[in-house]
C-alpha cells in the first residue's frame, strides 16, 4: 500500500481547521464524509492542520486502547512524521503508513468565554428567629465560564456528540440548585435577616460565588470566570413577608422602649448620686467651719487664763513679799499671750476665709433634648440653644409637634410646660422719655 493508500480512501488533501464563531468543543469531519462512522474519521496523510491562538486540537485514536494527543495553537503545518512527531506511532505503526488513517479531531476553545443568564423563581427562605414565616425569594444574574484545564474537562465530558446548548443546560441546572441551597441557608449560617437580604446583595454574591466555583470545576471541568447576582427579590405581597415584617417591627419597638427606659433609669441614678455628693460636700464644709469656731473658743479660754495670771503678777500674787514683780513669770505670760493671740488670729482668718469661699457649684442639670416633626419629617434631637434659635426664626411654633424621651406620644410645643419660655416674648426696652417713665400701654 502506498503512502497515500487507495485513491478511494484518500482523495484530495484536507485543511483541518475550525471556522466556528461560537463554540466550546467542535468535532472536525473530512469534507463529504459526514454520517460515515469510519470515513468521517479518516485523516489523510499530508493534509494541513491549522490551530488558531487560543485553540486546542485534540487527536483521539485507537492504539492499544484509546489515546489522546494535543496540539496547542497557534499551529499551521502539513501532517508529516517529521514535523508532527505525535502521529508517528499512528501512521507508522498502527496503520503501516497507510492513508487515510483513523483519528477523531476535536477543536476546543480555550480563549472564549461562555455566558449563561439564570433566573431562579421564588423559593422559600426562613429567618431562624421566626421559623413560622416563609418568605418567597427570587434570584437573577449571569455566570461566565471558560476552559482552562482541558484534560480534566475531557475526563468529565464526552467529546463526541458534544452540544454546547445541552452543556449550558446542565450548567444552568447545577447553578440553580447550588444558589437555592446557599441562599436559603444564609440567614442561619451568616446571620443576615431575611428582610435585609435585598440590601446585602454584594455580600450574598460573594458567598454564593465562593461556594459555586469549586463545584463547577469538580463536576464539569470548567473555570468560573465571573459570577454576578443582579437582583435578589422578596415577594412583598406574600403572607409570610407581611407577617415577618410586622413581628420584626414589634420586636424592634420593644427593644427601643427597653433601651429608652434603661436610659431614663440611668439618668435618674446619676442625678441621685450627684445630689448626694453635693450634700456630702456641703456637710464637710459646715463641719470644718464648726471645728474652726471650737478651736477659737479654746484659744480664747487660754488667753483669758494667761491674762489673769499676768494681773496677779502685778499684785505680788506669787508669794514673793513686798509686792515685787517676778520678771520670769512676766516674760512667760507675755510669750503665752503672744502665741495665743497668733493662734486666734490664724483661726479667725481661717474661719473668715472659709466663710468667704464660694459654695461648691452643684452639678449641671441635664440638658433637654427634643425631636421636632415638621410636615411629617422628623429631625433632632435639639438642645435648648437650638430650640431658641428655631423659635426666633419661626421654624418652631406652638403648633409644632415635639417629643423627648419619657413622653408617651408627640405633643404640640405650646402644650409642653418646659418649652413655654420659648414663646413668651420679652417686651422691648422702654424708650427714654424726658421727665419720667413712658405711660403704660393702653
Amino acid at each position: 500500500m502506498g503512502l497515500f493508500g487507495n485513491k478511494k480512501e484518500g482523495g484530495m488533501m484536507d485543511v483541518i481547521r475550525c471556522d466556528e464563531q461560537e463554540y466550546l468543543v467542535w468535532k472536525w469531519r473530512p469534507s463529504g464524509e459526514a454520517n460515515s462512522t469510519k470515513k468521517e474519521n479518516a485523516i489523510r496523510y499530508g493534509s494541513s492542520l491549522r490551530v488558531k491562538d487560543g485553540e486546542l486540537a485534540v487527536f483521539v485514536y485507537k492504539k492499544e486502547g484509546e489515546n489522546q494527543d494535543f496540539i496547542m495553537g497557534p499551529h499551521d503545518q502539513t501532517i508529516k512524521t517529521a514535523n508532527f512527531p505525535i502521529l508517528t506511532g499512528i501512521v507508522g505503526t498502527a496503520f503501516g503508513g497507510a492513508s487515510p488513517f483513523q483519528a477523531e479531531i476535536y477543536f476546543m476553545n480555550l480563549s472564549g468565554n461562555v455566558q449563561i443568564k439564570f433566573g431562579i423563581p421564588y423559593f422559600d427562605v426562613f429567618d431562624p428567629r421566626f421559623a413560622d414565616f416563609a418568605v418567597p425569594m427570587a434570584v437573577r444574574g449571569t455566570l461566565t465560564f471558560n476552559l482552562t484545564d482541558y484534560r480534566a474537562f475531557i475526563k468529565l465530558n464526552r467529546l463526541i456528540n458534544f452540544e454546547l446548548d445541552d452543556f449550558k443546560k446542565q450548567i444552568k441546572d447545577a447553578v440553580t440548585k447550588n444558589i437555592k441551597g446557599v441562599v436559603a441557608n444564609i440567614p442561619a449560617d451568616n446571620g443576615i435577616p431575611v428582610l435585609q437580604m435585598e440590601r446585602k446583595i454584594f455580600e450574598i454574591n460573594d458567598l454564593v460565588g465562593k461556594y459555586l466555583g469549586p463545584r463547577l470545576e469538580t463536576d464539569f471541568g470548567v473555570n468560573m470566570k465571573a459570577f454576578d447576582i443582579a437582583n435578589i427579590e422578596a415577594d412583598k405581597e406574600s403572607e409570610g413577608y407581611i407577617e415577618l415584617r410586622n413581628v420584626t417591627a414589634y420586636q424592634t419597638k420593644k427593644r427601643v422602649t427597653a433601651t429608652t427606659d434603661n436610659y431614663i433609669k440611668n439618668e435618674e441614678e446619676m442625678l441621685r448620686i450627684q445630689r448626694e455628693e453635693a450634700q456630702r460636700a456641703q456637710k464637710l464644709q459646715t463641719e470644718g467651719m464648726n471645728m474652726s469656731a471650737h478651736q477659737l473658743n479654746q484659744q480664747t479660754d487660754v488667753a483669758k487664763t494667761a491674762a489673769e495670771s499676768l494681773g496677779k503678777m502685778g499684785g505680788g500674787g506669787s508669794g514673793g513679799g513686798g509686792g515685787a514683780m517676778d520678771p520670769g513669770s512676766m516674760m512667760a505670760s507675755m510669750a503665752m499671750g503672744g502665741a495665743v493671740g497668733s493662734g486666734m488670729a490664724g483661726a479667725i482668718g481661717g474661719m473668715m476665709g472659709g466663710m468667704n469661699q464660694p459654695n461648691p457649684t452643684p452639678p449641671p442639670t441635664p440638658q433637654i433634648q427634643y425631636s421636632v416633626s415638621v410636615n411629617g419629617q422628623q429631625s433632632g434631637p435639639f438642645g435648648w440653644p437650638e430650640l431658641q434659635q428655631m423659635s426666633q426664626n419661626g421654624q418652631l411654633t406652638k403648633e409644632t409637634y415635639v417629643w423627648k424621651q419619657g413622653m408617651s406620644e408627640w405633643a404640640m410645643a405650646g402644650q409642653v410646660q418646659e418649652l413655654a419660655a420659648l414663646f413668651n416674648a420679652a417686651p422691648p426696652p422702654p424708650p427714654t422719655t424726658p421727665g419720667g417713665p413712658p405711660p403704660p400701654p393702653q
